[in-house]
């Protein structure tokens, strides 16, 4: 066995959490049975009250996000979202009022009132709004204006910049074409260019870097996946390679780290789950041959969104839309799809290691609780349950559910990561009006 003086800084980083990990699980699962049943529980109650806690009030150690203000709303409205929640109708308008004036009179959202619009936070206000899902939230984003804001962030590349003289990056483009798509005002000249870049952030291990030359990352990975169904230009990423790269980021403990080499982190129950929500539909539209996933395979979204347990593939027309809950096939809503990762040791990753019992959930042990971890831990948590299903919205098999029946949670759009069912009235407004 290797000295511990030969280890590698990563190595021992990763030897430490192996064993708070395993420690965990060990302990769990030789608890007597009349002591506790060996069923990990979501304390549901208890990460609502965390939520709504910080939608109220937030301590003065915040004061370091006030850049971040309307991720805040959209973490934690999204959060209460998936645990079935809601919030009441004083608090809808505070949040309708508060991100108000965070929009810019020339369109898009600032991280705060006064401050220069920015695409990521104009990607959490508008999902924030649309979390609401009231008539009131919908008409307050001005989608004449926030046009104008995504084409003064379009660059001649075909990219987009983060902000005024900011950075290009695979999360611009995917904030800029997500938010175009959910509002239906996405269209060709928005579009043009996107996958060139895109194509040319995918790294020689298979996913994607956030810039040409940088190294695969798993939240980039989502975006630009995500970006490309969106502009139906899908086919042209190597999905093969895609697919090696994410199934290996799966670790030992269950959860997913971000990047080759790093540690698990919680948030990438999302990120990486998410991909992998994202990769079944695509494999289901074209007979679920991984072999034929290359570039050479074209997949548009258009087909995606026509295939069983389909996606929303909104196109550049805006012509295909999300099964909008239709009438499903009885026979096949419930068939057992295997997933290509192990969903029930992510479900026990997020559930023993990331959850913090008083509420909220975490990066791993021994890192304190915080809205951004519980955000993304539920919306893993969510796709979990869902993993071995067709639909998103059928009900998933109980085997599928680590724990009790009772900790599922509410079905996400995967492109957009939004409550299905806010999505789709969403999507009904913005396509009528």
């Amino acid at each position: 066995m290797e000295s511990s003086r030969s280890l590698t800084v990563t190595q021992r980083d990763q030897a430490l959490v192996e064993h708070d990990v395993f420690n965990i699980y060990k302990a769990f699962y030789e608890l007597r049975p009349n002591s506790k049943s060996i069923m990990p529980e979501l304390q549901r109650d208890k990460h609502v009250e965390y939520l709504t806690g910080g939608l109220r009030l937030l301590p003065p150690s915040f004061c370091s996000l006030d850049a971040n203000r309307p991720w805040l709303c959209y973490w934690i409205l999204h959060s209460i979202a998936l645990l079935g929640d809601f919030v009441d109708d004083d608090m809808e308008d505070n949040v309708i009022d508060f991100l108000n004036r965070c929009q810019d009179p020339d369109g898009g959202y600032g991280g705060g009132p006064g401050q220069m619009p920015h695409l990521a936070t104009n990607y959490a206000a508008v999902n924030a709004l649309v979390t609401l899902g009231s008539e009131k939230a919908f008409l307050s984003i001005n989608r004449e204006k926030m046009y104008s804001f995504l084409w003064r962030m379009k660059d001649p590349s075909g990219a987009f910049r983060m902000h005024d003289a900011g950075e290009i990056d695979v999360r611009a483009c995917y904030t800029a074409i997500s938010v175009a798509s959910i509002l239906n005002i996405l269209d060709a000249e928005l579009v043009q260019g996107v996958g060139n870049y895109i194509i040319s952030c995918q790294t020689y291990e298979g996913g994607i870097a956030g810039e040409p030359g940088s190294e695969a990352h798993g939240g980039y990975t989502f975006c630009g996946l995500a970006a490309m169904i969106l502009i139906n230009e899908v086919h042209r990423l190597d999905l093969a390679r895609l697919i090696d790269w994410v199934v290996f980021r799966q670790g030992v403990e269950g959860g997913f780290q971000g990047r080759t080499n790093k540690l698990v982190d919680g948030c990438y129950s999302f990120w990486q789950g998410g991909v992998f929500s994202l990769l079944k539909r695509l494999l289901s539209t074209i007979g679920g041959d991984n072999s034929s996933t290359g570039s050479q395979q074209p997949i548009a979204s258009s087909d995606v969104a026509e295939g069983e347990g389909s996606l929303d593939g909104v196109s550049s027309d805006s012509d295909n839309h999300f099964d909008q809950g239709g009438e499903h096939d009885a026979s096949s809503s419930n068939t057992k799809i295997e997933p290509i990762f192990n969903s029930l040791a992510l479900q026990q990753y997020i559930l023993l290691c990331s959850q913090d019992l008083e509420g909220g959930l975490r990066d791993k042990p021994g890192k304190p609780r915080d809205y951004y971890h519980t955000c993304y831990c539920l919306s893993g948590l969510s796709v979990c349950q869902r993993s071995w299903s067709k639909n998103e919205d059928s009900p998933p098999l109980p085997a599928a559910v680590l724990g009790p029946y009772t900790n599922l949670l509410e079905p996400i759009h995967p492109l957009y990561n939004i409550v299905l069912d806010q999505f789709r009235e969403a999507y009904e407004f913005f396509h009528r009006s």
